[in-house]
């Protein structure tokens, strides 16, 4: 048990004020430099020990009457490890501008709120925490890996403008996060936080962010944040479930953004965002969003994975697709985009897919058949089977051709109507200008070239004309080449609306 008379000055004056919860600022007790990241330029005047601040967060004092006792202490150094390990705490812990000589442990333990502003913290193990308010680090720099595993926080976590540093990459000479890849900076698998998550003002993480099962049900804001792990991942986010999630507005991932089975309640946006991944810039199978908003500042520079993802609305832009995306699966019940998008660019889109699959073109068609432009759901429908026939054998292709130019794979049946009407135009032409010879002594009906050029084309039935007559020389030919195209058009016709009715 630590004696009064033990205390330096600094000590004393947070003993004196911890009663009632009076603010301690060590300005006049000597220098200290203005970063309190720095470590030189304090004045040993301004030490505290870590194990007096944990003596009076645990009873050492109790509150004087009528106030709410707790520990509110600006500028200064913190000697020893503040241990808090499976403590229960019920004061407020309020520290700014300090800092920290050794790690912070506050594993298993359960507290109120506690904010640790401005500070300089050489890591942080909060492995389950119960936090029954409000964990600020606001502004703080901290130097080795914040760990929140399944903790648990009431209120809201502030990060703003915390420049935080994976552990690993202390060891090496240049602290650059390309030598030590796939190292992590924020280690909160399992948390549950029931505020949200402020991560906005400069935030900077040398490191990855682990938020594998994270639950942010007050959502997470990273606006203009900045994530260096270009060795592995910037945020692996699988079976992560939030209210909203904003990647937004500069927010910068040097390294791939994973949310494997996430669920956004409301909005999930990267609008203005940079992802800057380089084999993977966003992997996101299985997500669940009310909306996605893929609108980057510029194009993401590794793969784009949204497959089996099913969304409410999806806004996007010509930026947020890179040369190499997956769509398989993907689902939508709104597609929007911040410039409006003609069909011809949608079908560019798709067109883009590394490979085919026949769901993207389907789900496209169904969304314009929802708006009532069914014109335009048939010309996707068209543009799938033409992508199709890329992959076919050489007869396959031919066939496909054959069906895409008679009746557009049966979306068009009208091009067999221009055909037939061409096709008549040239037999009446061919037949009116000579005298066929009759096929019997009694021909029946006179000659009409146009009644024997319908005669040869339509398959099925007749007029009597094609009996009653022939032809020889140049006229058989054409004849022959008639019959020949009306079977084409007729089996084309046929082949073509019926795999439309089937696929519709």
């Amino acid at each position: 048990m630590l004696g009064y008379d033990e205390l330096t000055v600094a000590e004393r004056r947070v003993w004196d004020a911890f009663p009632t919860g009076a603010a301690v600022e060590l300005a006049d007790l000597g220098a200290a430099p203005a970063d309190p990241a720095e470590e030189s330029g304090w004045d040993t005047r301004r030490d505290v020990r870590a194990e007096v601040i944990a003596a009076l967060l645990l009873g050492a004092r109790p509150a004087a009457p009528g106030a709410v006792a707790a520990v509110r202490l600006t500028g200064a150094r913190i000697t020893g490890r503040l241990d808090l390990a499976g403590a229960r705490v019920e004061h407020e812990l309020l520290l700014r501008g300090c800092r920290f000589e050794e790690q912070v442990t506050l594993r298993g333990a359960s507290l109120r709120s506690a904010s640790l502003l401005s500070c300089r913290i050489p890591g942080l193990d909060g492995w389950l925490l119960n936090l029954d308010g409000n964990l600020f680090f606001e502004d703080s720099v901290i130097d080795g890996r914040l760990t929140l595993t399944r903790a648990h926080i009431t209120g809201e976590l502030r990060l703003s403008g915390v420049r935080l540093t994976a552990t690993e990459l202390l060891d090496t000479s240049t602290a650059d996060p390309a030598c030590a890849p796939g190292v992590w900076a924020l280690w909160a698998g399992g948390m549950v936080l029931d505020g949200g998550c402020f991560a906005r003002k400069g935030f900077r993480a040398r490191g990855g962010l682990r938020l594998v099962g994270v639950q942010f049900n007050g959502g997470l804001f990273m606006e203009a944040a900045r994530i260096d792990n270009p060795g592995g991942d910037a945020i692996s986010g699988d079976d992560l479930t939030a209210s909203t999630v904003a990647l937004s507005d500069g927010f910068t991932a040097n390294g791939a953004v994973r949310l494997p089975g996430a669920t956004v309640r409301s909005r999930l946006t990267f609008a203005g965002s940079v992802l800057a991944g380089p084999e993977v810039a966003l992997e996101a199978p299985r997500l669940r969003a009310g909306e996605l908003r893929l609108t980057p500042a510029a194009v993401p520079s590794g793969i784009v994975d949204l497959q089996e993802a099913q969304l409410s609305v999806l806004c996007d832009s010509e930026l947020g697709w890179p040369a190499d995306f997956r769509l398989d699966g993907l689902g939508y019940t709104s597609l929007q985009r911040t410039a409006p998008a003609a069909l011809a660019d949608r079908l560019a889109w798709l067109d883009r897919l590394p490979a085919y699959s026949p769901q993207p073109y389907e789900q496209l068609a169904a969304w314009y058949r929802r708006s009532g432009e069914d014109d335009a759901a048939r010309s996707v429908l068209l543009a799938k089977q033409r992508r199709r026939r890329r992959g076919l054998h050489l007869l396959g292709r031919a066939w496909g051709r054959l069906l895409d130019l008679t009746v557009g794979y049966g979306y068009r049946p009208w091009q067999a109507g221009l055909w037939l009407l061409a096709l008549t135009a040239l037999g009446t032409t061919v037949f009116g200008s000579g005298t066929p010879t009759a096929a019997g002594p009694e021909p029946g009906a006179p000659f009409n070239p146009f009644i024997y050029t319908l005669d040869l084309l339509l398959p099925i039935g007749g007029f009597g004309q094609r009996t009653a007559w022939y032809w020889t020389g140049e006229q058989q030919w054409v004849g022959y080449g008639l019959i020949a195209a009306g079977w084409l058009l007729t089996t084309a016709l046929l082949a073509g609306v019926s795999r439309s009715l089937n696929r519709q």
